[in-house]
């Protein structure tokens, strides 16, 4: 079983990734609401904007590119009968409250003894397997129309 204190930053950036960037209708269908704990808000979820930044070649200087609209919310697990406050962070691109609040929620229980296991079996995995056959998908789109440019060396003569 994990928590926050031996969960590692890898492991809970990679779970935060993948709650952020799932479907929100897949995410909601993955989400049994009527067993899991209750919570309240921290921070409501609000939308706000973030500065993008992008690199030359990805290793060049950063320079900022634009905006991005995204919505942020902070949750607190109720009733979990320990002695430390778990608060659950979820920031979404774009501009879905309940995302953000989905996000969060699961960021909180994977945090718990108690839930770690079954929201990464239930939730996660499911995701992570979801996210990573629509990039095949694209990618093998991609390559169906990739032109692959040649040249022809005359004859020496």
């Amino acid at each position: 079983m994990q928590n926050l204190n031996t969960a590692t930053v890898k492991e809970r950036q990679t779970w935060m990734a993948t709650l952020a960037k799932a479907d929100l209708t897949e995410l909601e269908k993955l989400i049994n609401l009527e067993k899991l704990p209750s919570y309240s808000f921290l921070r409501s979820p609000e939308i706000g904007l973030v500065m993008v930044q992008g690199r030359a070649g990805g290793t060049g200087k950063p320079f900022n590119l634009g905006d991005m609209t995204i919505t942020r919310c902070v949750v607190l697990l109720e009733g979990l009968g320990t002695q430390t406050d778990i608060t659950g962070f979820g920031y979404v691109g774009g501009r879905s409250h309940r995302h953000a609040e989905l996000a969060a929620l699961c960021d909180a229980l994977l945090q718990t003894p108690q839930w770690y296991e079954q929201i990464q079996a239930e939730v996660i995995q499911p995701l992570q397997t979801a996210l990573a056959q629509k990039q095949d998908l694209q990618q093998r789109q991609t390559a169906a129309t990739k032109v692959n440019f040649f040249t022809m060396v005359r004859g020496e003569g």
